[in-house]
């Protein structure tokens, strides 16, 4: 079976980064090619062995805007004939699109392959979120959504779509906490202070990932006498004028209200790593503070490494973490909960440990690569069935 794996941009993040433990897996019988344009994305996937295909990409947003929205539809557009050009050449008998955007690229594409969109964003109420899910809806033969809360959101606003809910999964052989020597990954944060409870998150440095709760949170526990330490980790990597939030403009605000409340010792700055499977395993905590999340990749990655984490309520992190054994779920809203959760370990030093073995036990058995990719190839089974069907 050739795939052809479609995505809008060269950027890495969450759903990039499932995508690549997908190609890694390498599954016999499938050939696997790469859409993308020309960046990291590619380049990483070229180590991995994966042909690539070069497709113009798009940073626009979903929301209208009478310059952005239509110049966003030209970039898709435009990818969508490369891809069509590549399908041929190739003799490409299914597709994978990577995201709502690389969704889109497909049905300007028209290629009549069977093809699987794969949905990782719940996106806000509105016209023209309904009209996006319909347009994919209309060309897609099955949505897969990384959560039930996202597919919950899919269904709402697309009724008649095909839509199966596959979690994220997570490379069990690379976060292992075997691979890593903790001692050795905190004495290397020289700026933290060795006895100093550390907190982490580890996301894009975006409004919803709510960074700006996580240093409130450091706040208080400051106030109330509590040794602590934030890393945040990770960039503003979306900051074209077309997207969403003005990411530039929230990292500037992060930075001005830690020198407002004198935490420019206490928030480390550690932008993007390679070597987060180390960082995440120094934190005696980590953080998902998200205003809502579709799935939250960073907290089965964290669990892995028997790391207890402490997340929003607010999505799909509910259908990771068992509240109060691998971790907790708090709204996000409520600072005092954070706050409270947080010295839960402080008070009871042995919760940690025992969270992180729980949340390890718990990623083995529901978020491992071979579930993932088991499940993948079922919805691929389910493409071609579907097509066939509707060819009688």
């Amino acid at each position: 079976m050739k795939v052809l794996y479609v995505n809008h941009t060269a950027e890495i993040s969450g759903g990039e980064r499932s995508l690549l433990s997908l190609l890694e897996t390498r599954p016999s019988g499938i050939e696997m090619c790469l859409a993308a344009p020309p960046g990291r994305l590619s380049q990483e996937a070229a180590a991995l062995g994966i042909p690539l295909a070069p497709i113009p990409g798009t940073a626009g947003s979903l929301r209208l805007h009478p310059f952005h929205t239509p110049r966003a539809m030209l970039e898709m557009a435009s990818a969508g004939r490369a891809t069509q050009r590549i399908v041929r050449a190739n003799g490409t008998e299914l597709l994978h699109a990577n995201s709502i955007r690389a969704g889109l690229i497909l049905g300007a594409a028209r290629t009549g392959r069977p093809s699987v969109v794969h949905v990782r964003d719940v996106l806000p109420a509105g016209a023209a979120s309904a009209a996006t899910m319909r347009a994919i809806a209309a060309t897609a033969t099955v949505i897969v959504a990384n959560s039930e809360y996202t597919a919950r959101s899919v269904r709402q606003l697309a009724p008649r779509a095909t839509v199966e809910a596959v979690p994220n999964p997570v490379d069990l052989t690379r976060w292992d906490p075997a691979r890593v020597d903790r001692v050795h990954a905190r004495a290397s944060l020289r700026e933290v202070r060795p006895r100093a409870l550390l907190l982490g998150v580890v996301a894009q440095l975006t409004p919803w990932k709510g960074q700006d709760t996580a240093i409130e949170v450091l706040h208080l526990l400051r106030n109330q006498g509590v040794d602590a330490h934030l890393l945040l980790i990770g960039s503003a990597k979306f900051t074209a004028a077309s997207t969403r939030f003005d990411n530039r403009a929230y990292v500037e605000q992060l930075k001005s209200r830690v020198s407002e409340l004198r935490l420019e010792d206490r928030v480390s700055w550690m932008g993007e790593r390679e070597d987060v499977p180390e960082l995440i395993s120094a934190l005696d905590v980590l953080l998902l503070p998200s205003r809502e999340e579709p799935f939250g990749r960073v907290l089965i990655e964290a669990m892995a490494m028997r790391v207890p984490v402490i997340a929003t309520k607010v999505g799909g992190p509910a259908e990771i973490v068992i509240d109060g054994v691998g971790g907790f779920l708090i709204d996000p809203e409520d600072l005092e909960a954070w706050v409270r959760a947080v010295k839960h370990f402080v008070d009871h030093p042995e919760l940690g440990r025992e969270m992180g073995l729980a949340g390890r036990y718990r990623v083995e058995r529901k978020f491992s690569s071979e579930q993932h990719l088991a499940a993948i190839l079922d919805v691929y089974e389910q493409a071609f069935e579907r097509v066939a069907g509707l060819g009688r």
